[in-house]
């Protein structure tokens, strides 16, 4: 099953994308960054892929391999700012989410999560108790986050970049939500010691990256360690609770991420579902940018 961004959403837009690059739109502003999904030819005018952008993400090095750690510059235009705000409707509520351009290309969000947003959401909410607990890890600047505080959770938020759990606490403040637990920590061991607290939780969301460093240096590699975390996550989640973990590696499937849920969670009374996070284009073209596996 694939899963798009919503079909009408104000602040956003993928205006193009090919030569492995994307041309986005977020809000008044036009951006124009490396994709390495994107394989085929642009579809836009050389002309328009120059004169649109406002800031343009220009890679350290000529080479198209994905890697979350990849390094450049941005080139930008005078009229554009360090940063802006732009919202995404998640269902009755408004989302606030502060964008930036880092050094690493990416500027605080990533749309193509929306539909697990969504998703989030609706599973709070049809919960039967009051305040449910949610656990997001390697939560990002919040996005997950905010979906669940929107419809009721109380969120325990997980990341192990001081900075980048500053900037979520911003987006939630901006947001009007305050039921969130801040925690700067490596997920796997933050996950491992609520396991002998003897915690529950009646949701848990998972963004891991496919490489990544704890605050203490710790390193994440998902192909060895991902079996290690979703074995203690599935000591934490009520019954009647949910999951939801998405994949950035390019080399893992949606079945995968699938097979994984279904192991460690066999009690799971909703289905598996999985498949692929995809944006398309103002011409129609899909263009992948992870895969999920949710119940």
């Amino acid at each position: 099953m694939t899963e798009s961004t919503p079909l009408i959403w104000e602040d956003y837009e993928l205006l193009d994308s090919g030569g492995y690059e994307k041309l986005e739109r977020y809000g008044s502003y036009i951006l124009r960054r490396p994709e390495p999904q994107a394989v085929w030819p642009k579809k836009l005018a050389l002309t328009e892929w120059e004169d649109l952008p406002q800031a343009w993400f220009k890679r350290t090095s000529n080479t198209h391999v994905q890697d979350s750690s990849e390094r450049g510059e941005w080139l930008r235009k005078q009229n554009m700012p360090d940063q802006w705000t732009i919202s995404y409707p998640c269902r009755q509520h408004k989302l606030l989410f502060r964008l930036g351009m880092t050094a690493f290309k990416h500027i605080g969000i990533f749309p193509e999560q929306a539909s697990n947003w969504d998703f989030i959401y609706d599973r709070v909410s049809a919960l039967a108790i009051d305040e449910p607990a949610v656990l997001n890890l390697f939560a990002y600047t919040g996005g997950a986050t905010l979906a669940a505080a929107a419809a009721g959770a109380m969120v325990t938020h997980v990341d192990s970049v001081k900075p980048v759990v500053s900037w979520a606490k911003e987006n939630a403040d901006n947001s009007g939500f305050s039921a969130v637990r801040w925690i700067v920590e490596d997920a796997l061991k933050y996950v491992q010691r609520e396991v002998r607290r003897g915690k529950r939780y009646h949701g848990i969301l998972m963004d891991p990256p496919a490489y990544g460093r704890g605050p203490s240096g710790e390193k994440w590699i998902l192909e060895d360690q991902i079996t290690n975390l979703l074995e203690a996550c599935s000591q934490l989640l009520e019954p009647d609770g949910f999951v939801v973990l998405n994949l950035y590696s390019m080399g893992f499937s949606p079945i995968i991420a699938a097979n994984l849920l279904s192991l460690y969670f066999p009690a799971a009374i909703h289905p598996v579902e999985y498949g692929e996070l995809v944006v398309k284009d103002t011409s129609g073209m899909a263009l992948p940018l992870s895969v999920y596996a949710r119940f």
